[in-house]
């Protein structure tokens, strides 16, 4: 169904404006209690500009992200490039031209923002039943921490295709973005989001994907950079066998702020889904967000899913917030869990390397790059793993200077 720029429906538009903290004591009014049922709209007034009282803003410094809720002047703040696969670039859609719209569907002001913003969306498409042997690397470059930029990217995937698409973010901007990902029917696709902005960087973004039957989706949000960087996925498995990893990897230094809400939504049959987010933080006032929420819908039998966020604290004065909710409306599945743990070095690791005759600091970056490569190496791009991988060892060494 392709989106319009009209007024959104009632069923699409459910009095979001509406602060659900400040409005508790109206007798007839019930917050919000589960992702599903957040209201959407195409259009920005109808959030209106968040308090930072909100279920889905209370963990965001909500003031730094205040120049994404008006739409782009300009709209000059970021330039594109594509550094491989640029033969998959289709014609830009309009708004209303399909497939634009036909998955996304705003939940948040930054991404009606970003949609009323974009007059047109870059769309990568892969033919149907064609392999893609290298990734798609699609390079995002900000020109100023003081320019403004809204974007929509559609990435489909036709029918039995294979393809990787690499988001990489640099420079600095005050960036509004949606990502609409569309996995047809027995196609396999990989996206992954790398953030690696400068420190002044503002970064607002929206991934929703549909994934068909028998199809699979593995997403990736790395972030290093930025001064406020929220990625927030969305995946709903639509069709009978379909399966969706959702991954995540982020390092926050001090005064970053790294966010992940993560959405995951059994709808069809025999569905599978993995969700895994690892982070590590150090330096003053470092803050990493993670909520992860799981659907498992009432059709979705014979579902299998886990989540699950690993966080390690490597100094302090740094805060990682971590919520994992789960959801189930069917009794008939193979099996569903979440996980969260949050914490410092695992001494008996530190131990078990000094018994060894490892010093104490080397043993301490052993285990940290440990625990992060794990994520690294599901990326199966090797230039991409070795650039993330010295990214990372470039942090340890400032924990250790």
């Amino acid at each position: 169904m392709a989106a319009s720029t009209t007024a959104p429906t009632e069923a699409q538009h459910t009095n979001a404006h509406i602060d659900p903290a400040a409005q508790v004591a109206d007798a007839g009014f019930v917050p919000v209690q589960t992702r599903s049922e957040r209201p959407h709209s195409y259009d920005p007034d109808d959030f209106g500009a968040p308090s930072g009282r909100e279920v889905n803003w209370k963990h965001t410094p909500v003031a730094q992200l205040t120049p994404l809720f008006q739409t782009a002047e300009a709209n000059d703040g970021v330039a594109y490039a594509f550094s491989s696969g640029g033969q998959y670039v289709a014609g830009p859609l309009a708004i209303g031209a399909a497939p634009r719209g036909e998955v996304f569907l705003p939940e948040d002001i930054t991404a009606a923002v970003a949609w009323q913003g974009a007059s047109e969306a870059v769309h990568v498409r892969i033919p149907r039943e064609e392999e893609v042997a290298e990734p798609i690397f699609i390079s995002v470059t900000g020109t100023g921490a003081d320019r403004r930029a809204d974007a929509h990217i559609v990435i489909e995937a036709l029918e039995h295709s294979v393809a990787t698409v690499v988001l990489q973010h640099k420079g600095s901007a005050q960036y509004a973005q949606n990502v609409e990902i569309i996995v047809r029917d027995g196609a396999k696709l990989t996206v992954v989001t790398v953030q690696q902005w400068e420190d002044d960087a503002v970064h607002a973004a929206a991934h929703q994907a549909r994934v068909g039957s028998d199809a699979t989706l593995k997403h990736f949000v790395v972030s290093f950079g930025g001064g406020l960087v929220r990625v927030n996925p969305s995946v709903e498995l639509a069709g009978a066998g379909s399966e969706g990893y959702l991954y995540g990897l982020s390092y926050a230094d001090a005064g970053q702020h790294l966010e992940s809400q993560v959405y995951l939504h059994h709808k069809g049959p025999h569905t599978t889904g993995d969700v895994l987010y690892k982070g590590a933080l150090q330096g003053a006032s470092a803050h990493s967000v993670w909520i992860g929420d799981v659907l498992i819908g009432a059709d979705a039998t014979g579902t299998d899913s886990y989540e699950a966020n690993r966080n390690l604290v490597l100094t302090e004065g740094a805060r990682a917030d971590s919520i994992p909710n789960l959801e189930i409306e069917t009794g008939d599945i193979v099996g569903a869990g979440h996980a969260s743990a949050t914490g410092r070095f695992d001494d008996e690791q530190l131990f078990y390397l000094q018994a060894r005759g490892i010093p104490e600091e080397e043993a301490r970056r052993l285990v940290v790059l440990g625990f992060l490569t794990d994520i690294v190496l599901r990326l199966g791009i090797p230039t991409l793993e070795a650039e993330l991988l010295a990214a990372i060892k470039a942090e340890l060494a400032e924990v250790d200077a």
